[in-house]
């Protein structure tokens, strides 16, 4: 078992040179050009790579009308045509989107995705038997959220790379501000397991949305803030070294407060301490790349955020390497009022043949081939 290779190897000579780039440039070009000659006598080193991802999949919702869901206001069911027909082809979207993410340097679709906007575990086992991953053989984690959308979050796997160990649901309690009624909303999700042998830990969200204002709204992603940084530090007490990803859409950017307040995140890797928490999706939002886009303005609210161990630098166990956003053209509105935008599914006209209103987001992790 093991990740594909990198389709370019990564030596060590590259790793250190990234490392040294990040010295002051003050350092005289002699001293630079001899740390790089004592690097290039070292032994060249290869690592396999595994994409982690996290993908909003826009209202993948079946044609069952559930009498105890309100799916009958999802743009599924709202169809008055060949309602049958355009989920076979939600499904083969989303399917495409999936297994493409990362392919480009693990050479096969993700270990891990943690999906947002499911309506119940049919959908995505309707998804994963797609011929587009039937083969991959994904598992299932998934609990029916109280949401009164009726969307859930989930997790799927491969089977052959991701033992699931212990799986929970937690529920948020947040209420309206203006008249004190429950506001029910996504359950958070933890996933813990060994990914090819190591241990590491799975959060999934799906935090309320901005409905009725983000100032009007924030006090309950700061909620969801609060309870995903309990279930951090639950596992935390356990062992301080955990490997946590923490993913979603999180309905806030890298820089609002229930994320850089409640969960503590830095965009600096060197001021990240023994459980603290590196989001590396803040230096992406800040260059002006998106995940969603809300009249011309774009916002990143897709984003994976890790743990301290997973930034060390000894690669005998996973480590985290690189992260971003997909945005590939498939994805991309290609004309009209939105172009540009990523390529929804629904619209006020009905079904677009798009994919989703939310690019998907990830990260690499590596480690050294033995």
């Amino acid at each position: 078992m093991g990740g594909a290779l990198f389709s370019k190897v990564i030596s060590f000579n590259q790793i250190f040179i990234m490392k040294v780039c990040q010295l002051n440039w003050g350092l005289s070009l002699m001293f630079f050009s001899l740390l790089v000659f004592q690097a290039s006598a070292q032994k060249e080193r290869e690592f396999e790579v595994h994409t982690i991802a996290f993908y909003n999949v826009e209202n993948l919702f079946d044609t069952i009308n559930d009498p105890l869901k309100n799916d009958e206001a999802s743009p599924m069911m709202e169809l008055t045509y060949q309602r049958g027909l355009i989920y076979q082809k939600k499904i083969k979207n989303m399917a495409r989107a999936i297994t493409a993410i990362g392919r480009d340097v693990s050479g096969t679709s993700p270990v891990i995705v943690g999906l947002s906007e499911v309506e119940n575990r049919g959908v995505v086992k309707d998804l994963l038997n797609d011929p587009q991953l039937l083969d991959e053989d994904y598992g299932i984690v998934h609990y029916e959220s109280p949401d009164n959308r009726g969307i859930d979050v989930a997790l799927i796997y491969k089977k052959k790379l991701f033992v699931p160990t212990h799986t929970s649901s937690h529920e948020l309690k947040i209420y309206d501000e203006s008249d004190g009624y429950r506001i029910y909303t996504r359950d958070q999700l933890l996933v813990s397991g060994l990914l090819d042998g190591d241990p590491v830990h799975f959060i999934v969200n799906h935090w309320p949305s901005r409905s009725g204002g983000e100032a009007r709204s924030r006090s309950r992603r700061i909620g969801a803030g609060k309870l995903a940084k309990h279930l951090v530090d639950s596992l935390q007490i356990i062992d301080p070294y955990a490997k946590i990803m923490i993913m979603g859409d999180f309905n806030d950017n890298p820089t609002d407060k229930s994320i850089k307040r409640e969960l503590g995140t830095e965009s600096d890797k060197a001021k990240v301490g023994l459980k603290g928490l590196y989001n590396p999706m803040e230096l992406i939002f800040k260059k002006g790349i998106g995940s969603n886009a809300y009249r011309d303005s774009w916002s990143l609210f897709d984003q994976i955020i890790i743990s301290e161990p997973l930034l060390r630098e000894d690669y005998s166990s996973f480590r985290y390497y690189k992260a971003g956003v997909f945005n590939d053209n498939f994805l991309v509105n290609p004309k009209g009022q939105y172009k540009g935008y990523p390529f929804r599914s629904f619209t006020y006209a009905g079904f677009t043949d798009g994919f989703s209103d939310h690019f998907p987001a990830y990260i690499y992790l590596i480690r050294e081939k033995l």
